[in-house]
């Protein structure tokens, strides 16, 4: 059958639209003769709605912008995600995670009191419509610890529990439209090591991403996706990790936990 084309290379063709998805994401495959399709998730710059908090049009740009600040830290948890023209406009292409007629399970739970899986992180109390007690948690699970790290490297405004997904014994975190921004606006469900000190592995990948946002290349490939400011404000975030050393805590002057949470 031959090697998966990349993202970008061969015909992107539309399968159907995403109906869960509060901007247009369309269900494609990525087809190169003599190689097997790739299954994909394209966001069109036309399909997005305005945000008040984000300039219009451009949260694919972001989406790119993410996996490839994955990818120079080495964290490897974000699907790769390509910019490219297709059917309905220019946007973020991005390898699609497991089977698109099932959804991934999440490792974040919402449970009431006394039924919380064994060695979870409780990160918000609340209420059912009933007013009866839920707990929102998540495992104490290294994999998500380097998500949280690179969360608030990429200050994701929307890490939400059905962001991340577990596939084949990986972890992965999609939708990362709405970060990146200059201003602080991080809002996780990944709250359970806030204040704790950062493991030495992630140390190092924000070690490399610290590197790799000194190379005149990398900052040039990241301003054709974001502003200056936002290139700016990413490497001042990254070195305001190696220098405290420890997970961020919320600041209170913004929203700490997305909504819904899952």
């Amino acid at each position: 059958m031959g090697t998966p084309p990349s993202l970008t290379d061969g015909e992107l063709i539309v399968l159907g639209r995403h109906p869960l998805a509060s901007n247009v994401v369309l269900v494609g495959e990525v087809r190169c003769a003599g190689a097997p399709a790739v299954t994909v998730a394209y966001k069109p710059v036309d399909g997005e709605r305005p945000l008040w908090d984000f300039p219009d049009g451009t949260l694919a740009a972001r989406e790119v912008a993410a996996s490839r600040i994955d990818a120079l830290g080495g964290f490897d948890l974000v699907p790769e995600t390509v910019w490219r023209d297709g059917p309905a406009g220019p946007g973020a292409v991005q390898r699609w995670i497991g089977d698109v007629t099932s959804l991934c399970p999440t490792p974040v739970a919402v449970t009431p009191p006394g039924t919380v899986p064994d060695g979870n992180l409780v990160v918000l109390e609340g209420e059912d419509e009933g007013g009866s007690p839920l707990l929102l948690s998540h495992p104490d699970d290294p994999r998500l610890r380097s998500m949280a790290v690179l969360d608030a490297a990429l200050n994701n405004s929307d890490r939400k529990g059905g962001h991340l997904l577990l596939h084949d014994g990986r972890l992965w975190g999609i939708d990362h439209g709405v970060g990146l921004s200059a201003d602080p606006k991080l809002r996780t469900v990944l709250w359970g090591w806030a204040g704790e000190a950062i493991p030495a592995e992630d140390l190092d990948r924000l070690t490399h991403l610290a590197g790799a946002l000194e190379r005149d290349e990398v900052v040039a490939e990241l301003a054709g996706l974001l502003t200056h400011l936002e290139v700016e404000a990413l490497g001042a975030r990254v070195e305001s990790l190696l220098v405290t050393g420890t997970h961020p805590e919320p600041s209170g002057e913004w929203p700490a936990i997305p909504w819904p949470p899952l």
